[in-house]
């Protein structure tokens, strides 16, 4: 394979440059790569499924990205040249791919969703599904390597091609799950009657969430905004996590007095929320919402989640909820698959989240989905409400840190992965000899250290990024200026390594 193709890769994703109009971004995701990408999948999920290219159906969707319509004909075409039928679900949420693959009315054989989340607007990308859910990143090199060796693309095509409402079915089956989950004891049928919700969907492909479930469900939605599909992302970057997203979603929810406000991502595969304070739940106070819930209904679960979240979350899920924390590895796909594998174990682990927005439960797949989490949310504030009780409650328990900061350290040669693997490996030896530093026993990725009151009361963690040259590192403290005294200890290490970019711990450290 190509390094052309390789750089496609983004782990268990396919993400590239679709559009012209940033400078020195040169477009390499093109219809013909797409083409040859979807008949590649097409031919891998015939061996898969064990059957011949005319029996296949394969769905195909997208999200509000400007490039989706040309890049979704070019996947119809790889696929349809192959004899495949093809079920076109336009604008959809990337969990509803996956649904149509599961759900009793479509279970198709595989699901291409096509999409790149967060990213800018000239970016794009594809996500592929089976019953048995995303594609792993050994599957996308295999993809991506029958890609390579397709020789020639025909403009011809014998397979069918059919439009359906996915979308629809999908949001009657959180409409159900909601409802039942409340079971409202005077309005089964609309049950948040009574409720101001505010959505912001980014201009995303989640706004469906207004009209096809909050309404129905008997919500006020007013004030809810960015609904309409715009790939340009006018407003603010379609992210949970971006300041200028949360801030915007938390003026809504103040200036209408809502009782929640919810913010999905660009495919609708990360959320966050916002109490009726105004106050932003992300990050570790999502994940807490989320744990509070969930151990409540299975007490003593694990809960799994990335390398980065902190040491009073987990406080919270052990001491507080009777939980177990499992800290692992960033990327959602590795979060995931680690509570795939410690049930396959025997250890009962029913939630995996990601401090990005990530969340996925055992009782739905291990997908994914931001609408998922979200109706968790709304149940249990329906249920609460009915006690007097309102949900920020759930976590009010939770201890966070006065400080916190991330520094995204880069490597400056071709070669960062043994470099970085290299600074890890000397930051072991080195913390273990340090009297004041704590080293994490029980750590999967990089090297987390904790340190006391006295010096700076608080943890970092140094990792290798999963893709990029880059060490990024985490700073939490739990007293005034602590950030800037674990930073300081930690600085004479770094400056060791000549190829480390250190500048803006520097800048930190001594302003």
């Amino acid at each position: 394979m190509t390094e052309y193709w390789e750089k496609l890769q983004n782990g268990s994703d396919i993400r590239g440059i679709a559009l012209p109009g940033i400078e020195g971004e040169a477009v390499n995701l093109t219809p013909e790569a797409v083409q040859a990408i979807s008949s590649a999948f097409g031919s891998w999920l015939a061996k898969c499924k064990n059957k011949p290219l005319h029996e296949l159906r394969i769905a195909i969707g997208h999200d509000s990205r400007l490039s989706a319509p040309t890049l979704k004909q070019a996947a119809i075409l790889g696929l349809t040249r192959l004899d495949c039928s093809v079920f076109d679900c336009g604008l959809a949420s990337t969990p509803g791919m996956y649904m149509s693959t599961v759900m009793p009315e479509f279970r198709y054989d595989g699901a291409i969703m096509i999409t790149a989340s967060h990213l800018p607007f000239n970016r794009n990308g594809l996500k592929f599904f089976t019953d048995k859910g995303g594609l792993e990143k050994d599957e996308i090199h295999a993809i991506l390597t029958g890609a390579a060796a397709i020789e020639s693309l025909s403009l011809t095509s014998s397979g069918s091609l059919t439009e359906i409402d996915l979308i629809s079915s999908y949001s009657n089956l959180l409409i159900e799950r909601i409802r039942k989950g409340i079971n409202h004891p005077g309005n089964y049928n609309q049950p948040l009657t009574g409720f101001k919700i505010i959505v912001d969907a980014g201009n995303g492909a989640a706004g469906f969430f207004v009209d096809k479930v909050l309404k129905p469900l008997g919500a006020d939605t007013t004030g809810s905004q960015f609904l309409e599909p715009d790939g340009s992302f006018p407003n603010h970057i379609p992210n949970p996590e971006d300041a200028k997203a949360m801030d915007s979603i938390c003026s809504e929810v103040m200036k209408h007095h809502a009782d929640l406000g919810i913010i999905f991502d660009a495919d609708g595969d990360r959320s966050s929320v916002v109490d009726q304070s105004g106050k932003e739940i992300n990050r570790n106070r999502l994940i807490a919402l989320m744990a509070a819930i969930i151990l409540e209904e299975h007490p003593g679960s694990t809960i799994v989640t990335d390398s980065v979240t902190s040491t009073g979350l987990s406080q919270f899920i052990e001491s507080r909820l009777g939980g177990t924390h499992h800290r692992f590895k960033r990327g959602y796909k590795n979060v995931i698959n680690e509570a795939i594998r410690l049930n396959r174990e025997g250890v009962e682990t029913q939630l995996a989240i990601e401090t990005s927005g990530h969340g996925a439960l055992k009782e739905n797949y291990f997908l994914d989905d931001g609408a998922y989490l979200v109706a968790k949310i709304l149940i249990k504030m329906a249920k609460l409400h009915l006690e007097g009780v309102i949900i920020g409650s759930l976590i009010e328990a939770l201890k966070e840190p006065l400080e916190s900061r991330e520094f995204r350290l880069k490597i400056d040669t071709e070669d960062f992965k043994s470099y970085g693997e290299t600074v890890l490996a000397n930051l072991k030896e080195y913390a273990a000899q340090e009297p004041s530093w704590q080293v994490e026993p029980k750590n999967y990725e990089g090297i987390r250290v904790s340190f006391d009151r006295n010096h700076g009361d608080g943890w970092f963690l140094l990792r290798l990024s999963l893709h990029d040259p880059l060490l990024p590192l985490n700073i939490e403290s739990n007293v005034s200026e602590g950030a800037k005294t674990i930073a300081g200890a930690l600085l004479p290490f770094l400056r060791k390594y000549p190829l480390l970019m250190i500048e803006s711990i520097e800048k930190f450290v001594n302003p």
